[in-house]
């Protein structure tokens, strides 16, 4: 993996360490429980987790990690059990998930956006023990399925909204107390099933291992640049991988973890000054937004050197660099897989994949997996050769993981090209998935939904390309036969039974599909329509969701 230097927005405060860490916690080390141990005996009083007034120091995390296992075991929960955590970004997600991790039980971290039958395969895919919920969102249990019910053990954290009707008395978490040693907990352990959106079929549970965030600290580390002493600062929601490998990012190297409640484009850079964050993390449509908002004379005023810039168009990398004064890093990796490609920083050829890190193999290929020429776009194929870098497979799962990882290579699903110099330049999807604002949709799960309206016969769901850079949720309604449904009912229909992000912006009533001569509907010729005019715009029309 190659990776420029830059000092566009600042010194460099240390020396990097991400070396030393594949030293210092050879293979059967790489396991939560002894980074945290050995890192805070080395750390002790350096800060390492900084949300809101909240600190926590190396040592202290790794106190609140046995307080935090203490309190699951008392409740019942061991080695291999799941615990679902479907929370905001708050330090109680960290509690949960550390302690977790300290004694080999499973975090199952869940978007809060989900509602409906996305929310109902997680709980009956994964079968958790326990489910902690932030109240907020305990009405989302209401929206359940009838042969899905939650755990029998529920915690919530926080105080909900008055205006809301929560179900039954929950307790909630209980308060820290005693610790627990750590349990002997192998690298290829599960330590979390982070589910990601399906393509024909529901969303799949990826089993991520121990060492695999272990690897994702080093690899993401080694890409930005990380040195000892940076202050990383996110925004992203800890229920994706982002954030959570962010987390072990700043563990292993010596860093200071920032998280933030949530992305505030009008206050992003305010936070980051406040911080004197050094290390930013930004998605696809979110470096988009911040170019939109009016300038400033303290555009340019923060400590940040450098940002993550992962699915940011091309076209947005010199501005935003010219305006902060932060370059971009292009990357690419996947819940199953890693931080396997990064560009130089700033990138040399903007909003494209950039390099294969070391250690890990690619292959560009055909349909039966022959490996193809430089210049030819096939589908990209990975694997890692550290073990258990990356995921092990789906949960319950076990035809997708036997198709996913096909003579032993993980099939992205993704279209490719590698250059001669060995670069790499995204194509498009070959899956049947959408990405919308840094979330994976999958089309097979709204689908599902707009079914069960009685006045729609058939349904497509695609992606149409977004004045941000990624892709907005569309969809074909085909009616049944003497039936009448306006656009704005289908978006109606779907409000509360999925996740918001997932609602289609754009409706487009047909009085038939395109179809295959199988007599499947022929997406492509869909997605190759564009924006037709009988297509009705959400947006356009003012039409506010709700959450």
């Amino acid at each position: 993996m190659q990776a420029g230097d830059s000092s566009a927005a600042g010194q460099r405060p240390g020396r990097p360490i991400w070396p030393q860490a594949v030293e210092r916690f050879p293979p059967a080390d790489r396991i939560l429980s002894t980074i945290l141990t050995r890192q805070a005996a080395q750390y002790g009083d350096r800060t390492l987790l900084v949300f809101g007034e909240v600190r926590w120091s190396y040592a202290e995390t790794a106190e609140i990690a046995a307080a935090s296992a203490a309190r699951l075991m008392r409740a019942g929960i061991r080695a291999g059990d799941r615990v679902a955590l479907m929370c905001s970004n708050r330090p109680e997600f960290l509690e949960i998930y550390l302690g977790c991790a300290w004694i080999g039980a499973v975090s199952v971290p869940i978007n809060t956006a989900l509602r409906g039958i996305q929310l109902s395969h997680i709980l009956r895919n994964s079968t958790p023990k326990l489910l902690v919920i932030e109240a907020l969102f305990v009405p989302a249990i209401e929206t359940l399925e009838s042969d899905v019910a939650p755990p029998d053990l529920v915690w919530t954290i926080g105080e909900g909204d008055e205006r809301l009707v929560v179900p039954g008395s929950i307790p909630p978490l209980p308060a820290l107390g005693e610790a627990v040693p750590s349990t002997p907990v192998r690298p290829g352990d599960t330590v979390a099933i982070l589910y990601t959106s399906g393509t024909t079929g529901p969303s799949k549970g990826v089993c991520c291992p121990q060492a695999q965030l272990f690897w994702w600290g080093v690899y993401s580390a080694r890409a930005l640049g990380i040195v000892e002493g940076d202050i990383l600062f996110t925004t992203l929601p800890l229920f994706h991988t982002n954030a959570l490998n962010a987390f072990y990012q700043a563990l292993l190297n010596g860093c200071t973890y920032v998280l933030e409640p949530k992305f505030s484009a009008s206050g992003f850079w305010a936070a980051a000054r406040r911080h004197r964050a050094t290390v930013g993390y930004l998605l696809g449509a979110m470096a988009v937004m911040l170019l939109a908002q009016p300038p400033s004379a303290d555009d340019a005023a923060h400590s940040l050197r450098v940002a993550l810039g992962g699915g940011v168009p091309g076209q947005f990398h010199a501005p935003f660099l010219a305006r902060f004064g932060v370059p971009l890093l292009d990357g690419y990796g996947s819940t199953e897989t890693n931080f396997v490609f990064a560009s130089s920083i700033p990138s040399n050829r903007p909003g494209t994949m950039g390099y294969l890190a070391d250690s890990v193999d690619a292959c560009i290929a055909d349909p039966d997996d022959a490996a193809l020429p430089d210049g030819v776009a096939g589908e990209l194929l990975l694997r890692a050769r550290e073990p258990f870098a990356f995921a092990t497979g789906y949960f319950g799962m076990p035809d997708k993981t036997v198709e996913a990882w096909r003579n032993l290579w993980f099939h992205t699903g993704d279209r490719v090209v590698r250059d001669a110099d060995g670069h790499y330049r995204f194509v498009d999807r070959m899956k049947d998935s959408i990405r919308r604002r840094g979330e994976n949709v999958s089309s097979w799960e709204v689908e599902q939904v707009l079914l069960k309206h009685p006045a729609i016969a058939a349904c497509a769901v695609y992606p149409l390309p977004s004045e941000l850079g990624e892709d907005e949720v569309a969809a074909a309604i085909q009616l049944e036969g003497g039936q009448a449904l306006d656009a704005v009912d289908v978006v109606r229909h779907c409000e509360g039974r999925m996740a918001y992000f997932a609602v289609p912006r754009f409706v487009r009533i047909v009085t038939a599909m395109p179809l295959t001569e199988n007599g499947k509907i022929r997406k492509v010729a869909l997605r190759e329509a564009g924006m037709t005019p009988d297509i009705w715009d959400r947006d356009a029309a003012g039409y506010k969701l709700r959450r």
